[in-house]
């Protein structure tokens, strides 16, 4: 009996949530990361060196960093509805104001607003799913609402590089049409959101009295059995595990925003048009969906977490070593898949490590922490590649750091391993490790 309640509540929640929270995920990272698309005749229309366009590609997630937490503890105190409804319709307005960018300043300005509007949203959902489903289901369920970065990269690529073919029309340029009709689906969604998303299963109408009481029984059940001396904000925003997978997370993000940001001009080099360019950057995409997917669903199988995390960060470090060795088209789409694939798998079994031994407050701001120090990495990352470019008229040496960082994830995971399967035998044997 109780497992098919337990069966029938999770399809309806999954169901109810994961297609809508994909949906805005998806907006989400085409807004974040069109600006690559952008650059392939923005650069040249507004005179921005390689440097210039990768301290204002990274610079986002300098407002992203600085409001990230409070972000998140507003959330958790106000609810998910309205919070992540705010957080897409401001969002969305900057965006669109992406389009009057005339120079370096407001380059700079908008994009660094664009990372505070934007703000909390991912940590925000991450939260949230820890509010609906149990901790066994958790990595499956992440890598489902995430592999919407991929899938956006898959379909935004062809889509941002035709909305370029839109030069000239009205006398506006191509880069400023893609960005206005790119952020128009972040203010309708951000509307919707007030109407379709739920804050906690005990407000869920469309759940029985039955399916609320399992579900709310269990979660709670979950959250009485971790530490309580690990409950508080501050105890999240301080505890070392937090910062020991920030560390990790900064390193796949320079992975991640490398890829997203650079890698429409990497294939470029090759001579390929516009639209030729969106089309090859959405393949390496489409393998990455297929294998974050199939990653999660072992990890969560085997309820293994930490390997999963070292093997793909490594076979992204190889990816990018890789293409900043080769000197041919299909060689370097190749290296990007490689990335694409690690990358992408690497995400969900780490975001569901915070939740094993965090709840209340203290999640809200270990995961935003979390997201915020790890997301210096997409400034770092793009940033180091635009100042190498600039310097040595070269990819290689860029990606050959990033690959240095993930490797950098990699150790610091099975250094955090190690110590956590030293405190389980010690304490609790029967515990689900990191």
């Amino acid at each position: 009996m109780t497992h098919r309640l337990e069966k029938q509540v999770m399809r309806k929640v999954t169901l109810r949530i994961v297609p809508f929270i994909m949906l805005l995920y998806f907006i989400a990272f085409l807004d974040r990361v069109n600006i690559g698309f952008a650059a392939l005749t923005m650069n040249q229309d507004l005179g921005f060196s390689p440097t210039v366009f990768g301290i204002g590609a990274g610079i986002f997630f300098l407002g992203y960093f600085l409001f990230e937490v409070p972000s998140n503890l507003i959330l958790h105190k106000v609810g998910a509805r309205i919070w992540i409804a705010r957080v897409m319709i401001s969002w969305g307005i900057v965006s669109a104001c992406m389009a009057l960018v005339q120079g370096v300043s407001s380059f700079y300005t908008l994009r660094f607003l664009l990372g505070v509007a934007e703000a909390g949203f991912f940590p925000g959902i991450i939260l949230y799913l820890s509010y609906w489903f149990p901790a066994a289901r958790r990595a499956q369920i992440t890598a489902i609402f995430m592999a919407a970065a991929p899938i956006s990269t898959a379909l935004g690529s062809p889509l941002s590089a035709m909305l370029l073919e839109m030069h000239g029309l009205l006398g506006f340029a191509g880069w400023q049409w893609m960005f206005v009709l790119e952020a128009v689906p972040a203010v309708v969604a951000g509307v919707a959101v007030l109407f379709v998303m739920t804050d906690r299963p005990e407000k869920a109408r469309w759940l029985n009295d039955e399916e609320r009481e399992w579900l709310s029984t269990t979660l709670q059940a979950e959250a009485s059995s971790r530490p309580q001396s690990h409950q508080s904000a501050l105890r999240g925003l301080a505890d070392s595990r937090v910062l020991a997978l920030a560390l990790v997370y900064f390193g796949t993000s320079a992975g991640l925003y490398t890829l997203g940001i650079w890698a429409p001009q990497l294939i470029h080099t090759f001579g390929t048009s516009a639209l030729q360019t969106g089309f090859l950057n959405a393949f390496p995409a489409v393998i990455g969906v297929i294998g974050m997917v199939l990653w999660a669903r072992h990890s969560d199988r085997t309820g293994e977490r930490s390997w999963h995390v070292i093997f793909a960060c490594m076979l992204a470090a190889a990816g990018l070593i890789y293409a900043g060795s080769i000197s041919s088209l299909l060689g370097v789409m190749l290296a990007l898949t490689l990335v694409t694939l690690g990358i992408s798998a690497a995400k969900p079994p780490l975001w569901s490590m915070p939740t094993l031994f965090l709840s209340g407050p203290a999640a809200a701001a270990g995961i935003a922490t979390i997201n915020s120090i790890g997301n210096l990495g997409g400034f770092v990352g793009p940033t180091v590649i635009g100042v190498i470019r600039q310097q040595t008229g070269s990819y290689t040496w860029g990606l050959w750091f990033v690959a240095g960082l993930l490797i950098l994830s990699a150790l610091i995971v099975l250094w955090l391993s190690s110590r956590q399967r030293k405190v389980e035998r010690a304490h609790l044997p029967q515990q689900t490790h990191l």
